[in-house]
């Protein structure tokens, strides 16, 4: 499988047959999006929660490939407002087949609006998923969040082998509480995130290191 970060939140899944998925796309006006990068195919969105920085390339894929789109019911039914099909909305606890994947909607602790207009939307509760390969590997996307005691539901459920965490100190939790989710998870690989602005290092652009 090939992983490649575009920059803030949002990342690219090529599974060895070609299928794509992205997780919470941000395209246009994104400051860490890869310069000249262009993607080619989109068979799967997973979006976390409904933040404008976790959404707003939806659309845009939508219109070129259209893909499947998974998200809360809330979210999934504000995209289908908004025209865009083939959307599943599903709740924490869940499993959806999509493609040739599992997707399992997870809890995560933090904070999920719309700003549709200058009218601020609630949308439903942020998540993470557990993302179920066809050979049986399972990676573990946190979203934004804090560290939290489910993580060790994840883990006792799931046994991921790679795992995504935030560590930006502001709107999710600190390498600290990282630290410790990588305790309870138990991972073979993870993956850490900054995310800007931070009160230590203000002006701090998002980064993901593997």
């Amino acid at each position: 499988m090939n992983i490649t970060w575009l920059g803030h939140g949002s990342f690219e899944l090529r599974l060895d047959s070609g299928e794509t998925v992205i997780i919470d796309p941000w395209i246009d006006g994104n400051p860490s999006y890869p310069a000249g990068y262009s993607i080619e195919r989109c068979d799967t969105i997973l979006v976390t929660h409904g933040h404008f920085d976790h959404i707003l390339g939806v659309p845009q894929l939508c219109e070129k490939f259209s893909p499947t789109v998974v998200a809360n019911y809330e979210i999934a039914g504000w995209f289908t407002g908004k025209g865009i099909k083939n959307t599943i909305g599903m709740n924490k606890g869940g499993t959806v087949q999509v493609g040739s994947i599992k997707a399992t909607m997870t809890n995560a602790v933090h904070s999920s609006s719309i700003d549709d207009n200058g009218t601020i939307v609630p949308a439903g509760e942020p998540a993470g998923f557990v993302i179920h390969l066809p050979d049986g590997r399972r990676i573990y996307f946190a979203g934004d969040t804090a560290v939290h005691s489910d993580m060790e539901l994840v883990e006792a459920l799931y046994q991921p082998e790679l795992v995504f965490l935030p560590i930006g100190d502001l709107y999710t939790m600190d390498p600290l509480q990282a630290a410790l989710a990588c305790r309870m998870l138990r991972p073979k690989l993870w993956c850490r995130c900054t995310m800007a602005p931070s009160r230590r290092s203000p002006g701090r652009r998002r980064r993901w290191l593997l």
